[in-house]
């Protein structure tokens, strides 16, 4: 059985909105700021996702 998680519906709302988009980096990176400057509450939770984004090719 596959857990399907609140953010789940977000994430698939994104693809289905945005999936035929090409977005660069910083972009995104200006977003996430973006983001967090109005939604100081989730600074942690945006800093540890683009801290693991910018960390996906480095050997555990």
């Amino acid at each position: 059985m596959t857990c399907v998680y609140f953010t789940d519906r977000g994430i698939e709302e994104l693809a289905a909105r945005r999936g035929e988009e090409e977005v660069s980096l910083e972009w995104l990176a200006d977003q996430l700021r973006t983001f967090v400057d109005l939604n100081p509450e989730f600074e942690v939770p945006v800093e540890r996702l683009a801290t693991w984004l910018a960390r996906q090719d480095d050997d555990d």
